[in-house]
Parts: structure tokens; C-alpha cells; sequence
């Protein structure tokens, strides 16, 4: 019987289409907003998680249950599916990859797949475009998933926050600590690193920051398969970074979208971020 591989995500992921563009399924992650319990992309948008965040009501995120795994997966096995290929949020900065690799474990060996793409937004996004058009071009459940690992393996992601307040917060600031201790005028650069958040570099000011995220950037995308430019609640910020490296990159397609909820309550207004897939 021929393969048939189905490919899941979760709520993190920024697809420039969309998931029904990309034709894969997504399980969402929770925001919880004061006594509100929402859906991340379904009934919260991130407006609302800044308008939160501004009248400081408690913010916070949770991860899919296993069992919201396992019922996607069946679900795309009862659609045909043969075997599934999960690619999820960092599991260094998330429970999400551990819930589905536990909802793995209720089919058997070698039917789900799951992938940690050591990133979120387009990073995720991007690994899992891969994988869909894997799937779609009829490869097997390993090159599936070996195309998803292969953009992870190539994404770079560096991002720029006004305050590591909203990090901390949610307990998300890695190897950056050490940064909570610098002055409050100093800008900090971060990037990923093994999924995790990790120091850059100290800029004086935000005009700086991203003049230098930008420099960094555009370094990194020469030749570049695929870029993306993300903010909160900084659109015009986001399309000044867009603007500058299309002009620094004229081969590159550079995409530009607000961060989800999710990824919001943690970022904060004004977060600007990069993701670049390297050839």
C-alpha cells in the first residue's frame, strides 16, 4: 500500500497561506486571560492579549492535552492518512511537543512522527511547509520528516523585545538571564539557540536594536530560501525591517505577520522578529 502522510502542527506555527492553503491539521495551544480561558486562533486575537497585557491582567499559556494530539492524529488517520508526520513548537520553550509525542504512543510504532522545530512563528511554519509538500509530492513518512528537519536545521531566528519582562514572566528567558540585570535603557537582541532563547547582543536604543537586527539579518539571508519578519502590535516597525531587507535582499520573498496570541503574551507589544531558512 502507498504511503499516504498526513502532517499536524500546532497553534504557534505562522503559514503565510494559512493551514488550509498548507493542508495540515493544527492543534491549539490555550491563552488564559484573567478568568477567560481562550482558544489560541480560534476565539482570541492578539489585539486582545496586548490590550491584556497593558492593563496588566494576568496573562498566561497552556499546552494541547496529549489526548488533543491523539484525536487529531486519528482524525487524519480516519481521512485516509497512513502515518503522520507532528512538527511542534521548541519543546525547550513548550510542554506541546511532549503532549505529542505521549498522543504518539497510543498508535503504533513508526505512525506518528514528531519533529521539535527548535523555533515558533515561521520557523515552525516554515519546517512544516516543507513537510507538507513532502507529503503532498507522495514522499515517504521519513522524507516527510526528514524535509522538516532539514529547514530546522537551516532557520535562523533572531528578534528584537522592548522589555525581557513578559520572558520572564512566563519563565522563558534561557540563557538571556542574564540580561534581566542590565539597565533598563539597554535594547536587548535575542535569538534562538537549540529552541532555546538566548542572548545576542545590548543595543542603547530600540532605533539601534533593530538597525542591527537588520544588519544581522540580511547577513544571514544572502541567498536565502525563505524570510520571514514578525511583530506585536508593531506593524509599522515590521514593515520598516521588511522594506529594508527586501532592498538588502531583492532575490528573497519577505514575508511579514503579527505574532499569535501565544507568542504574544510571552514577546510583548513591540517584539520584532527575523527568521531566516538558509539554502
Amino acid at each position: 500500500m502507498t504511503d499516504r502522510v498526513a502532517v499536524v502542527t500546532d497553534s504557534t506555527a505562522w503559514l503565510p497561506g494559512g493551514p488550509a492553503a498548507a493542508g495540515v491539521r493544527i492543534v491549539p495551544l490555550r491563552v488564559h486571560l484573567g478568568s477567560r480561558t481562550a482558544v489560541d486562533g480560534v476565539d482570541v486575537t492578539a489585539a486582545e492579549v496586548v490590550a491584556a497585557l497593558r492593563r496588566k491582567v494576568p496573562v498566561s499559556t497552556s499546552r494541547p492535552a496529549p489526548a488533543e494530539f491523539a484525536a487529531a492524529f486519528r482524525g487524519c488517520l480516519d481521512d485516509g492518512a497512513t502515518h503522520i508526520v507532528s512538527v511542534q513548537l521548541a519543546a525547550a520553550l513548550s510542554g506541546t511537543w511532549e503532549s505529542a509525542v505521549l498522543a504518539a504512543q497510543d498508535f503504533g510504532h513508526g505512525i506518528v512522527r514528531v519533529v521539535d522545530s527548535r523555533g515558533a512563528a515561521s520557523a515552525l511554519g516554515f519546517a512544516v511547509l516543507a513537510a507538507a509538500g513532502a507529503a503532498a509530492a507522495g514522499a515517504s513518512p521519513a522524507e516527510v520528516q526528514g524535509a522538516a528537519t532539514a529547514v530546522v536545521d537551516r532557520t535562523r531566528t533572531r528578534f528584537y523585545v522592548d522589555t525581557l519582562e513578559y520572558l520572564r514572566r512566563g519563565g522563558r528567558v534561557g540563557t538571556a538571564a542574564s540580561l534581566l540585570a542590565t539597565s533598563l535603557s539597554v535594547k536587548p537582541l535575542l535569538q534562538m539557540v537549540e529552541g532555546q532563547i538566548s542572548a545576542l547582543e545590548k543595543v542603547r536604543t530600540s532605533a539601534k536594536a533593530l538597525a542591527r537586527l537588520v544588519q544581522l539579518t540580511a547577513a544571514a539571508g544572502e541567498g536565502a530560501e525563505a524570510v520571514a519578519v514578525h511583530h506585536l502590535a508593531a506593524e509599522s516597525r515590521a514593515e520598516d525591517v521588511a522594506r529594508e531587507l527586501r532592498a538588502a535582499l531583492p532575490a528573497a520573498t519577505v514575508h511579514v505577520g503579527e505574532l499569535g496570541p501565544v507568542l504574544g503574551v510571552h514577546l510583548g507589544p513591540g517584539a520584532i522578529g527575523t527568521v531566516v531558512v538558509r539554502r
